[in-house]
């Protein structure tokens, strides 16, 4: 065991400090210390230092040694006793507070009694020079000691911090708990205005409860002090510097945090309750406790602050992600600083401790990529998971245990004391904004209903809820402590109670002249200059071209390496080839891409592109980041093109919180080309939650427009099931009312293009894009400078070769296939087929496609082929487009997997398709194809 594993920081900086008070006035001491240290000094003077021990002071040492010894005084040792007393307060005191204000606390062993600590009732009497170290003045009797620290730790907050390793952190806490004995100080102005907020919180829920009997509302009943919190956390954030707030919840309580926060009328609410459509047919809105808003308010302070809550599905966590994204997009193009912008995330007790994506959200507090400075966090802890009773919920022993993966501090604090809420919050932005790491806010309360208002919560908890239906709400316990204290009267709460009713009853009048709701779209001052796209808009032509001698000077230029530093020798050749490329005029799919970005980025767009390996590229294409060989200092070509931001970061091995956090990064920063990439296209599917809630369905939801781009790599390479689909078929099956763009493509310029126009385009829609593996070397995935510079996006590409009088079989596929097919026509010399790829899938081109349809109008099938199973890949997409065309498939058979894992089954799967398309006589008699 450590010598000195008893002697933490602080009792090692006591012993110090008590030493030196010695050395300049050793008759300040007590009689027990200034001998303890008279016997160091003669120990060192008669025998010298002992430098075994290099961790501690040789006072320090010296103490360890004594006590283990038997040798210091029992004076001394007590006072060891008692400093290890107080180490079990700020460490385990939270485990003895006075917290829930509805149940008995769990118990736990061994209790904080002094007993426990070889310390005896005479001793409360008794004066400690330790006291020092929990902020008080000056030596104190053990009694006083006590009570000192279960003010501080085991009153209606409890402080979890020691599991934090950064001193300075954990000195900063020691401090600000020990003002006051960790209670607030307030006066009777912010009481007055704490009591006011709390009755608008009340009020609102109890109004809606009367005039909306049984309609779900996912009331905030037992947890109201978080309207209060939220009010002071926004003005004690702007008071440190903070500009702007962006809020992610879940819908328990946000109809009340959308009215007395962010200032909704109460009118639109009770209008919206009555179910009216929303004033444009084409948007088909969303429930009432999921929509969002973007306000600026004046704080009590009188300072503007901006303040934004993200609209979120019904996913209790998702949001978070997005809070996140949008935090750091601010922080990097309006801001650049940390310290503007304020992520809060609102969780529920069960949610914190059950869904996944907390976890890979937190872990992203310190990643340069996605970091946005520290967020607070606020649990409105109900001490029930829908039905489920906390025990069962989770195995921790608190909700917010998480913090303690990033030594984040938790103040779990009783939400029936208001006061003592205010007072952790305030805590937590001071924290946040010194530290810039995240913080957790414990809100312990409960849950005055099931879990929406037609529930009935007896079923499951009927002794809690007997407790429940007899406890006064936190406006009625504040009201009576203001009143004991003098601070309001009876008469001016009746006054502000009628008032506030009066203006509800007028909101409820005005509701009824509403005849459609209003969808306030959310950050609607980011998105001034892209008006919302008409029907079509997708379709039509935008100028994607390049001056010809640019791209080429930037082809060049991205392609040479600084000739002072030492690269790996693959590195070097990769970037001399693509000199040649540029001179051949033959450019592959990297050099189609990165000159997408060199282009954009010189004409001020911003890229960021993030994911798991996308530095490189998981299949080493794209290298936009090299380092050297010698001292790893990296190197980024993008970054030497213009003054606009480039940004590319390997994420940490998360898809569902990544793609969540770029999604909201681009709903952000519109003039900013967002880029997530899977490391494989199968892989999105652990994001499916973001595409299905947000990518497809939010500007039909909430009127939000979004350009992220996913990139995808998709297609079948012998690489078994989870290698090979990027499940082309959801995303088709989720296409409607030009929600987002699919494309599938088969060349650098056409790819060139595509990302161009995703910036040129007056509008944002999300894009998705299906990207190769095996084609990113492929020798005939190559495209000209010219093509690039002067042409313009492709959505169907015509065979080039094919005769319209010879063709009797129109064959129509996308992707990887097309080269499959392409070298068996080549090796056949069969001219009776024309392969035709779509490169765009959604919103397919139909004028295009009618075109091709009436060039090959001598054709006698009309084939599409995939290598996908016929239940997955486009097929089904393809038929309901095309059903009067009497198209036919060709592809391998339904199937429960993507692929199959043995290379040879998929080579002869692959070899069957193919021959099926030009009929071929050796195609397998058993062949596992759909015709």
């Amino acid at each position: 065991m450590d010598k000195f594993s008893f002697l933490n920081a602080a009792h090692a900086q006591l012993i110090d400090d008590m030493y030196e008070q010695y050395l300049k006035y050793p008759d300040s001491l007590e009689p027990s210390w200034k001998a303890f240290f008279q016997g160091f000094d003669f120990a060192r003077e008669y025998y010298g230092d002992d430098d075994s021990y290099t961790d501690a002071s040789p006072v320090v040492q010296y103490a360890q040694q004594s006590v283990n010894n038997g040798q210091a005084s029992e004076d001394i040792s007590k006072e060891f006793k008692v400093l290890n007393l107080i180490e079990a307060y700020r460490t385990r005191g939270h485990l003895f507070t006075k917290t829930n204000p509805v149940r008995e606390r769990r118990h736990f062993v061994p209790t904080l009694d002094i007993e426990n600590f070889e310390l005896s009732q005479a001793d409360l009497s008794k004066k400690f020079n330790s006291a020092t170290t929990t902020g008080m003045s000056g030596p104190a009797t053990l009694a006083e000691i006590i009570k000192h620290l279960e003010e501080i730790y085991c009153d209606s907050i409890g402080v979890e911090y020691m599991h934090i390793n950064d001193v300075d952190e954990k000195q900063f806490i020691r401090e600000w708990v020990s003002v006051n004995e960790n209670h607030p100080k307030l006066s009777a102005e912010e009481k007055t205005e704490i009591l006011f907020k709390l009755n608008q919180a009340v009020a609102f829920e109890n109004y809606l409860h009367t005039k909306f009997v049984g309609q779900k509302r996912f009331s905030l009943e037992g947890g109201e002090s978080l309207i209060p919190a939220l009010d002071q956390l926004i003005t004690r954030s702007s008071q440190l510097g903070v500009d702007e707030v962006v809020l992610g919840m879940a819908h328990r309580g946000r109809l009340n945090v959308l009215t007395n926060i962010f200032q909704k009328s109460y009118k639109e609410i009770f209008s919206e309750f009555e179910g009216k459509e929303f004033e444009e047919d084409v948007f088909s809105g969303d429930v009432k406790y999921h929509l969002g808003s973007s306000k600026t308010i004046t704080t009590a302070n009188g300072e503007e602050v901006i303040i934004n809550l993200t609209p979120n599905p019904s996913h209790l966590e998702t949001v978070a992600a997005l809070v996140e994204g949008i935090c750091r997009a601010k922080v990097d193009h309006k801001y650049k600083d940390y310290n503007k912008v304020l992520p809060i995330i609102i969780h529920g007790d069960g949610a914190i401790a059950g869904q996944g994506i907390v976890y890979e959200v937190a872990q992203m507090m310190t990643l340069d990529g996605y970091k946005t400075g520290g967020t607070v966090h606020i649990v409105v802890n109900n001490q029930v998971s829908f039905t489920t009773n906390y025990l069962d919920a989770r195995s921790s022993i608190y909700s917010t245990d998480i913090a303690k993966v990033t030594q984040s501090p938790v103040m779990h604090v009783n939400a029936d004391d208001v006061e003592a809420v205010v007072h952790a919050i305030r805590f937590a932005a001071d924290f946040r904004a010194r530290f810039g790491k995240d913080v957790y806010i414990d809100l312990l309360g409960y849950r005055k209903y099931g879990h929406n208002e037609g529930d009935e919560p007896r079923f499951t908890q009927p002794n809690l809820y007997k407790s429940i239906s007899k406890h006064p709400n936190p406006r009625e316990i504040y009201k009576q402590k203001l009143i004991q204290e003098n601070i309001v009267s009876d008469e001016v709460l009746k006054t502000m109670e009628q008032d506030f009713k009066k203006l509800l009853d007028e909101n409820f009048d005005a509701s009824k002249e509403i005849t459609r709701n209003a969808m306030t779209p959310f950050m609607a001052e980011d998105w001034v200059d892209f008006p919302m796209a008409p029907k079509g808009s997708v379709l039509k032509d935008f100028d994607t071209k390049y001056d010809l001698a640019k791209l080429k000077e930037l082809a060049i230029k991205i392609s040479t390496l600084p000739a002072d530093k030492k690269f790996l020798n693959k590195i070097t050749r990769l970037f001399d080839n693509r000199i040649k490329m540029v001179d051949n005029d033959s450019l592959d799919w990297a050099m189609g891409e990165l000159l997408a970005y060199a282009t954009l980025l010189t004409e001020q767009f911003g890229i960021r592109i993030s994911g798991e390996d996308v530095e490189r590229g998981t299949f080493s294409h794209r290298h936009a980041v090299i380092k050297t060989e010698d001292t790893e200092e990296e190197y980024t070509p993008l970054k030497h093109v213009s003054d606009a931001q480039f940004d590319i970061f390997n994420s940490h091995l998360s898809e569902y919180a990544v793609l969540g956090f770029d999604y909201g990064y681009a709903m952000a920063s519109p003039n900013t080309l967002t880029i997530w990439e899977a490391q494989f296209g199968d892989f999105m599917n652990g994001a499916q939650i973001i595409i299905d809630q947000y990518l497809v369905a939010a500007e039909e939801k909430w009127k939000i427009q979004d350009g992220l781009v996913m990139l995808l790599p998709h297609g079948s390479e012998g690489q078994g099931a989870e290698h090979s689909s990027a499940r082309m078929e959801r995303f088709l099956t989720l296409c409607a009312n030009d929600n987002i763009i699919v494309a599938d493509i088969t060349s650098p310029a056409n790819y060139f293009h595509l990302l161009r126009r995703q910036m040129k385009f007056n509008f944002r829609k999300p894009l998705v894009v299906f990207t190769p593996k095996s084609l990113l070397r492929h020798p005939k995935v190559v495209s000209s400078l010219e093509d690039m510079a002067n042409g313009e996006f492709q959505p169907i590409l015509d065979d080039p070769t094919a005769d319209p009088n010879k063709v009797e079989r129109l064959v129509l596929c996308t992707g990887k296939l097309y080269f499959d097919l392409l070298a068996k026509k080549e090796e056949s010399g069969d001219e009776s087929v024309a392969l035709v790829r779509l490169e765009q899938l959604y919103p397919l081109n139909f004028e295009k496609i009618d075109a091709i349809f009436e060039k090959y109008k001598n054709r006698k099938d009309l084939i599409w082929a995939q290598e996908e199973p016929e239940n997955m890949g486009a097929w089904s997409y393809i038929l309901r487009n095309f059903r009067d065309t009497g198209i036919q498939v060709i592809s391998p058979v339904a199937s429960g997997t993507p692929a199959p894992g043995s290379h040879k089954m998929f080579e002869r799967n692959q070899t069957a398709i193919i021959n099926k398309v030009f009929n071929c006589d050796d195609a397998p008699s058993n062949r596992p194809v759909t015709a």
